[in-house]
Formats: structure tokens, C-alpha cells, sequence
């Protein structure tokens, strides 16, 4: 291992270096120019912005050269305005996970090592000639099983996962170099903990056993959506992954035209919902479900693949993601930026006011727009800035968070960008907390919601009778932004988490009382 980080480190060096080299002769040449004549009117300014833009593209193809890792990386900077300039941002955006085939013999020893010598017995055809897909992590192909059924079969670039694993190791060095350096940066932008977000999300990759545990549990949760499905698992290795092709085409690709308009209308919508009960309810969720990874055929369900990236969220973050996405599809600024600032940190220099009146002016403009023309994933991104500028810290989940919305949006867009995203998620919201009532009800939940109502009796017993003598009046109204004493939080303190729990009991209670006959 410690031979292939060398190895590694000095590829890095020689791109990065081959990218320094180039910077500096440009600049050279520049000057060189500038002192020989004189710049026409606006000369000048487009001279820079073309020398910005080789920049950026010399940037992405030196990220696509070093492999998965910094591709996955780049996709990530591109939502991170508070860490990369736009016109960067813009070219990451154009990063593929793309490498040129290689011949199918380059992987008939890892199908050896993974299914045994006799591996061709467990197929009656493979496609060699023309993969479905050549990813820097792996190559796709299709087989036909015993008896005619079709599949795919991925398998996995020998050496790959030692490379991919020398990186990182590289990029944890450097974020604690950042750490030492630059301590008032790290304080706001956690670049170790970023990092480990994409790491732990990357695992299934670099062992295709985890991506068919993610497939797995996936197709658990996607069963209430019948116009959505995950392809099965036939056979997991760590290095060789067997699934169910899916029918049709990446939505990417499909041609509206072909579809009813309720049919796309409800992929779109179940699409969402699905995604939204991964992020509140499950914390279990697609970090990469772009237009390529979704499939569509008309008269069937969509199918979402490649499950190799996926995200996990602990239960308070996500608890605390719900209020957040409430208050943008209320319109809500002012609760936007306090919900922000519970899921994140402050800082000794955080402006809470100035971000208040930054979201004030903010959610009005996007609250009630169509896919057709809003990005969420740029409204997320847009956020995160504002809050970095006032020097409030985000939580690591966010990057790999503003991913997955940022995909998702795309590939929703695709198949029907009139859906309103607020409108989608106020109708689902119901269902969530219902969910989420049962899970603070549940028998494995019960010890510990019992001692944090003990807790919030000790600390709080008039907020708790209080609630206690709502629920005896079927009345019940949660206030979110109680009192705090900080004055760079414009005079609010952080909600108790054991309140968010007692007020998705209370919900349930009720909910379940409604409905009872």
C-alpha cells in the first residue's frame, strides 16, 4: 500500500505540476503581450475571461486524468461556491467518469478470480464486443443467463481500488495540512470531515458486495412507489457484480413525446418522493441519481441504477433537514436560516442577522418555481455560500447532499419540468411524519425517547405541560425557534432535539387517533 501511495502521489505531482507550468507560461505570454501594445476597448477583460476558462477546462481534464477519486471530488466542488469560483464550478459540472474501452480480456481474470475458471458456465452469451458502459471504476456488460434471461455483469478495473485508496489516503494528509495552515477556513469549511462524507459513500464502489446490500435495502424502500423499481442482484462479488438489465433507456435520452403525460408526470413525482423518504425517513439514500442512471421505458416503471455511491444521514441531521426543506416550501427565509444554523456550527465571527435578511431576500425568489425554472440543487448551493460569507460552518453531509440534489433535479427535469418541488414535498410531508411518529413510538426507539422526555421534563417542564395539555385538547403547534441567548444568533438558541422527538409522538398519536374509526 505504502509503494502505491508513492506512486500515486507522484502522479499527482506531475499533473498538478504540468497544470502549474501552464498557468505560469500563460501569464508569461500575457505579459509579454501587454508590454508589447496596447489593449483595444474591452480587449483586456475578454483576454482574461478566455485565459479563466482554459484554466477551468485544463483543471477538469487533469481531474479526469488522476481517476474516480478526483472525478467524484470535481463533481462535488461544483456545488461548492464557498470553495470554488463560478466560472470552475461551471466546467466541473462537465467532469465525466468516462475512459476508453478496454478489451474484454483486460477483465476475464477478475471474472476468474470472483465466479472461478468456469465463470462462461454461468452465462450462455456475454457481449464482448461493445460494453454497456466503461466507467474509470468499471466496465458493463450484458449477458444472457441459463434460459434466455437477459442481464448485465460490471466488473471492476483491476488495480482500481488500490489506486482509489492511495488517493484518499493523499487527500486526508492535505485536509490536515489545510487544518494547520489555514485553521479560520477549517473552522467554517470542515475539509477532513467533507472528505470522509465521500469516502464512506464511495465504499460500495471499490467492493461491489456493499453496492448490493445498498440495492438491496433500496428495493426494500422503493416498493410503495409502483412507478419506480432497483434491479435485482444475481450474484455479488467484491470485484464482480451480477444484476437484472433494466429495461428502456436513461431518461436522459428519451423523448417525451412517447409518454402520457401522467405517466412521466408520476415517474417525476415518485422519483422525488422516493428521494425525499430516503433523506428524512430511511437516511439512506442515491448520492449520483442522474439522468444516466435513470431508466425509463413507456407502459413500465423507471428504473434507478448504480447503486455504487450512496449516502447515510444520522438521525439528528436528517430530523433537522425536515424544518429546513419545510420552511423553503413556505416560503419561510428567516426559518430557512435558523433551521441552516442548527444543522451547522456558528462561528465567533457569524453574522446570524445578515444571514436572516440574505434568505429573507432569497426564498421569495425560488419558494414557487417550476423544475422548468428553478435548479434546487443551485438554491442549495446558493444557501451554502451565503451562510459560509457570514461565517457559519455547514455540516459534511451537506456536500455529498447538494450532489444527490442537484442529480436528482436533473433527471426529474427531464422527464417533467412543470413539477413544482415545494408542491411535491408539502404533499408527502404527512406521510414522513407519520413515519417518523411510528419510529419514536417503536419498541427500539423506546428506551431512548423515554430517557430524552425524562430530559426534556427536567429541563423544560413547562414546555412539556404545555405540550402534555395541547395533546389533551387535540391541539398541538410546535414552536421551532425557541428563546436563545447568543446575540450572533439574532436572539434565538438552538431547539432541544428531545423537543423535535416529543412533537413526532405527539403527531402520531394524533394522526393514528384520526384515523381510527
Amino acid at each position: 500500500m505504502v509503494s502505491v501511495v508513492g506512486d500515486r502521489l507522484r502522479l499527482v505531482v506531475k499533473v498538478l505540476g504540468s497544470l502549474v507550468a501552464d498557468e505560469v507560461g500563460r501569464a508569461t505570454r500575457l505579459r509579454r503581450h501587454t508590454r508589447r501594445s496596447e489593449w483595444a476597448p474591452g480587449e483586456a477583460a475578454e483576454a482574461s475571461a478566455g485565459a479563466e476558462q482554459r484554466r477551468a477546462k485544463a483543471v477538469r481534464h487533469a481531474l479526469e486524468s488522476l481517476g474516480p477519486f478526483y472525478v467524484k471530488l470535481g463533481q462535488i466542488l461544483s456545488t461548492r461556491p464557498d470553495m470554488v469560483p463560478q466560472s470552475l464550478r461551471d466546467e466541473l459540472q462537465n467532469l465525466h467518469d468516462q475512459v476508453d474501452v478496454q478489451p474484454f480480456s483486460v477483465f476475464e481474470p477478475v471474472l476468474a478470480g470472483d465466479l472461478g475458471p468456469d465463470w462462461k458456465l454461468r452465462f450462455d452469451d456475454v457481449d464482448t464486443v461493445a460494453p454497456l458502459g466503461a466507467a474509470s471504476l468499471a466496465q458493463v456488460y450484458k449477458v444472457t443467463l441459463p434460459g434466455g434471461r437477459p442481464a448485465v455483469v460490471k466488473i471492476q478495473r483491476p488495480g482500481i481500488r488500490e489506486g482509489v485508496l492511495a488517493d484518499m489516503a493523499l487527500m486526508r494528509r492535505a485536509a490536515r495540512i489545510v487544518a494547520r495552515v489555514a485553521p479560520r477556513f477549517n473552522e467554517v469549511i470542515d475539509i477532513e470531515a467533507m472528505l470522509g462524507s465521500v469516502f464512506d459513500a464511495m465504499e460500495p464502489e471499490l467492493d461491489f458486495t456493499g453496492e448490493a446490500r445498498a440495492m438491496d435495502e433500496a428495493r426494500e424502500n422503493i416498493r410503495p412507489f409502483r412507478t419506480l423499481e432497483v434491479p435485482r442482484v444475481l450474484y455479488a462479488g467484491p470485484r464482480v457484480l451480477v444484476q437484472s438489465l433494466a429495461p428502456g433507456t436513461s431518461v436522459r435520452h428519451i423523448d417525451r413525446a412517447h409518454f402520457t403525460d401522467d405517466e412521466r408526470i408520476e415517474i417525476g413525482k415518485d422519483l422525488l418522493r422516493f428521494m425525499y423518504h430516503g433523506y428524512f425517513v430511511h437516511r439512506f439514500f442515491h448520492a449520483d441519481p442522474h439522468a444516466g442512471n435513470v431508466f425509463a421505458v413507456p407502459g413500465g416503471p423507471a428504473t434507478l441504477i448504480d447503486w455504487g455511491m450512496v449516502g447515510r444521514l444520522d438521525r439528528r441531521t436528517s430530523l433537522q433537514l425536515l424544518p429546513l426543506f419545510m420552511a423553503l416550501a413556505q416560503n419561510d427565509g428567516a426559518g430557512l436560516a435558523h433551521h441552516w444554523a442548527e444543522m451547522g456550527r456558528m462561528t465567533a465571527w457569524s453574522n446570524m442577522p445578515a444571514f436572516i435578511a440574505d434568505m429573507a431576500a432569497f426564498v421569495p425568489k425560488v419558494s414557487h418555481l417550476s423544475l422548468e425554472d428553478m435548479n434546487f440543487g443551485v438554491s442549495l448551493t446558493t444557501v451554502l455560500a451565503k451562510a459560509t460569507k457570514r461565517g457559519i460552518g455547514s455540516p459534511p453531509a451537506v456536500s455529498l447532499l447538494g450532489k444527490s440534489f442537484a442529480n436528482l433535479d436533473g433527471s426529474v427535469r427531464c422527464l417533467a419540468p412543470e413539477i413544482t418541488l415545494p408542491e411535491v414535498f408539502q404533499g408527502e410531508v404527512p406521510k414522513i411524519l407519520l413515519a417518523l411518529g411510528r419510529e419514536f413510538l417503536g419498541r427500539h426507539q423506546f428506551a431512548r425517547n423515554s430517557m430524552e422526555l425524562l430530559l426534556a421534563a427536567v429541563t423544560s417542564p413547562e414546555q412539556l405541560r404545555g405540550v402534555l395539555g395541547d395533546m389533551a385538547n387535540r391541539q398541538f403547534a410546535l414552536n421551532v425557534h425557541e428563546p436563545r441567548t447568543s446575540a450572533a444568533m439574532g436572539g434565538q438558541r438552538p431547539t432541544h432535539p428531545s423537543g423535535g422527538l416529543l412533537a413526532l409522538g405527539a403527531l402520531a398519536f394524533l394522526l393514528g387517533r384520526r384515523g381510527s374509526p
